[in-house]
């Protein structure tokens, strides 16, 4: 059976010749499409048909270093989207626009944001380009179009940023896959996953390496204990593993950060914490895997039940698909769905209720 999608390295490849590529998401995010170009081979051409065949808000997505030194902030310090889609305050280059709203315009806009050596004074805010702050770690961070963009444009060679936009139908309603297979072959463009550049990434840019593997005596059993390494920024991070979880029945799973309480080996007399619940759960079911994220720096004190950020997860996920799990039953206080996990082909097919003291 044909696929309509193509693969990662055809739309690396239209990227680098300065070729637009449609990116659709996870059915468990937004699952739209969105058309995606390299931020340097904007045109004002590629700006009208954005705006004429996709519809949607066209912005410009760009690594947080790069906005720093812009001056251009998160539109909002407190982001309660349903994605965390990071909007940063509209711009508009300085010199060489009038309305800023013209296909010229906002392309002058774009390519300005990302021309060597572009300053704060280049810009004026607010106005009609709304930048995207991309997660450090990409796809692999946060599973969104966003980062997606921005990961084609560095593996294709080209500075890492994008110009995205949204495809909408006839009748304003947002295009699905079933739309989008016409679209592209109309308009002759690769058609691509996130899951699939996930994967991709997984196999040839990770963000955490293996560094190491022990065998530790707890009062949970004998554990297998892996060492990951961030490439990120170096932060070290642990895996607790009792039994066998590649394949068979889903095993359980906790992703835990880092707080200061927490006895390592169990044989202590300190309270319970969620990281010694979650440790006798799997001791009683005789398998599972206990994540255990560490912040850099040498400074613990986070508090035992700060949600896990997008990259958090990201972290957790590549751990886990490094370690054979595909589907599992998820440890937690409380149940939550956890955004773009399908990306890292990883399922939850259950939660177990961790009681709180």
């Amino acid at each position: 059976m044909t696929t309509p999608f193509s693969s990662i390295e055809t739309a690396i490849e239209a990227i680098r010749q300065g070729r637009m590529v449609v990116v659709v998401d996870d059915e468990d995010r937004e699952n739209e499409g969105d058309l995606t170009l390299a931020a340097e081979h904007v045109t004002p051409e590629i700006i009208a048909f954005m705006a004429t065949h996709g519809r949607g808000l066209i912005c410009a997505t760009l690594e947080g270093p790069l906005l720093d030194h812009l001056h251009i902030p998160q539109m909002v310090q407190d982001n309660t989207s349903p994605f965390e889609t990071a909007f940063c305050v509209s711009v508009e280059a300085r010199e060489g626009t009038s309305t800023g709203i013209s296909a010229h315009d906002r392309s002058r806009t774009i390519k300005a944001l990302v021309a060597p050596g572009a300053k704060p004074s280049d810009f004026v805010k607010p106005g009609h380009v709304f930048p995207l702050r991309a997660k450090p770690g990409g796809v692999l961070a946060r599973t969104g179009q966003t980062e997606a963009s921005v990961d084609l444009a560095r593996l294709a060679g080209l500075h890492p940023s994008g110009v995205i936009c949204e495809i909408m139908k006839d009748d304003g309603t947002m295009a699905r896959v079933p739309d989008l297979v016409p679209f592209c072959e109309k308009f002759n463009l690769p058609l691509v996953t996130v899951a699939a550049l996930v994967a991709h990434r997984l196999r040839v840019d990770p963000i955490i390496r293996r560094v190491g593997t022990l065998v530790r005596e707890t009062a949970w059993g004998t554990l297998k204990v892996h060492r990951f390494e961030s490439l990120l920024d170096g932060s070290q991070h642990f895996a607790y593993v009792l039994g066998e979880v590649e394949g068979g029945p889903a095993p359980l799973v906790r992703v835990h950060q880092e707080t200061l309480p927490d006895d390592l080996d169990g044989f202590g007399k300190l309270t319970p914490t969620p990281f010694h619940e979650a440790m006798d759960a799997i001791r009683s079911e005789g398998r599972g895997v206990l994540v255990y994220l560490r912040r850099p720096g040498t400074d613990p004190e986070i508090p035992p039940q700060a949600p896990l950020s997008d990259r958090d997860v990201g972290v957790g996920a590549h751990i886990l698909v490094s370690l054979g799990v595909k589907e599992m039953r998820l440890l937690s206080r409380a149940e939550k769905k956890y955004i773009g996990l399908r990306g890292f082909g990883l399922d939850i097919v259950g939660h177990v209720h961790l009681d709180a003291h």
